[in-house]
């Protein structure tokens, strides 16, 4: 019996492109920053720190063409933090839609592999063979070399039956429970087993790193001890058996297929104090207006009684503390503009990429989309963009 994931809409035709002729074109849109480890560490040479600018720039020297105009933009990244799965880091000196791009790429056009077809042998489990399937397919996957794989529509190797190294990974999972007392517990940590070691459930990665060396068997897992991912409960004389083909996809096709659990920006705060007005206010007064905010955001000074900004980044564009102001008589006590060229990023991962995989990532599918519209055989079809370019 063959029981599919999930029935997913066919994946974008139009993504399957040949290699146009490159052609030269009067300037670039922009070009990516390179991603550096931190301020103490630079070993790409591109300017890392700094802030401020005026969103769009033009560098000193460089004159604008005749026709048309540019739009050049030189951002520059700043890692604040950077794991396994959770980075975080700055964007500046761009705009909103750059920022919203990158996390749009991010979350639903950076490919993975996942659980796309499952042939059920045997199942005698509480759960039917559809409910299985489902569960499979959202298990994470390790997805190092998804960028190299092909999509199974576009592979000419194969017929999709799961027997090919170019679009597909083979999985078998076989369980039974024997003894009458205690539930088996099927997981993806210790039942689920992968024909390519290096695409295997997240929980088994590990494993595999220990397999090729890199890290001691000896040494303890930082993370605590891992069960795996449920799949299924069986009783004793249940059974469960079956085997399942991954293949490579993209978010926006099915959500299995995102490497991101989640990836936000927000707008960097400019906080001013009017000191001049803040002086007029008792020790009482401060401690009630700093209390308004709802996150601190806010904090008073020990030693000198003064309010300072603690955490800029914490505020939410509330409006509070500037309610609370005027309700106090005191208008213009606090300014707060958000910086429209500057955006602090959150990025988790789910573990299929490491956090910066998935930045990188999906810059490289940012820059592949704008070449194609970059590289069209007729300037004509791209309307008013074209009149630009």
């Amino acid at each position: 019996m063959t029981s599919n994931t999930h029935r997913h809409i066919p994946q974008n035709q139009g993504q399957r492109q040949t290699k146009p002729t490159l052609r030269p074109l009067p300037f670039r849109l922009f070009r990516f920053p390179q991603i550096c480890p931190g301020p103490t560490q630079n070993p790409c040479g591109y300017p890392i720190s700094g802030g401020g600018g005026g969103g769009v720039r033009q560098p000193s020297g460089m004159e604008r063409p005749a026709t048309g105009v540019t739009y050049q933009r030189f951002p520059r990244v700043k890692i604040r933090e950077l794991k396994d799965d959770y980075a975080k880091f700055e964007l500046r000196d761009t705009d909103a839609s750059m920022a919203n791009a990158l996390r749009r790429v991010m979350i639903a056009e950076v490919p993975t592999v996942a659980i796309d077809l499952v042939e059920i042998e045997s199942n005698s489990s509480v759960l039917n063979d559809e409910f299985i399937a489902h569960r499979l397919g959202l298990i994470p996957l390790t997805s190092s070399g998804a960028m190299g794989m092909r999509f199974s529509r576009d592979c000419d190797a194969c017929d999709g039956d799961g027997s090919c190294e170019h679009c597909s990974v083979e999985f078998h999972l076989a369980a039974r429970a024997t003894d009458s007392g205690q539930t088996l517990e099927v997981t993806s940590t210790k039942d689920l087993r992968s024909t390519d070691p290096k695409v295997c459930p997240v929980d088994q990665a590990r494993e595999y790193q220990q397999a090729l060396g890199n890290i001691d068997p000896y040494d303890a897992d930082p993370q605590g001890d891992h069960r795996g991912i449920l799949i299924v409960k069986l009783r004793r004389g249940q059974e469960l058996r079956l085997r399942a083909i991954a293949r490579k996809g993209i978010g926006k096709d099915h959500a299995k297929w995102s490497p991101a659990a989640t990836v936000t920006f927000m707008y960097e705060p400019d906080i001013r104090i009017n000191e001049e007005l803040m002086e007029t206010l008792t020790l009482e007064e401060k401690t009630s207006w700093v209390e308004s905010s709802p996150t601190k955001v806010f904090d008073i000074d020990p030693n000198t009684q003064q309010v300072v900004v603690s955490d800029p980044e914490a505020y939410t564009y509330d409006d509070e503390v500037i309610k609370k102001a005027e309700a106090m008589g005191k208008p213009g006590l606090i300014e707060i503009n958000a910086k429209e060229d500057s955006f602090v990023f959150t990025v988790e991962t789910t573990g299929a990429l490491t956090a910066y995989e998935l930045i990188m990532n999906a810059i490289t599918v940012l820059r592949q989309k704008l070449d194609a519209v970059r590289l069209q055989d007729d300037d004509a079809d791209l309307g008013e963009l074209g009149a630009h370019l």
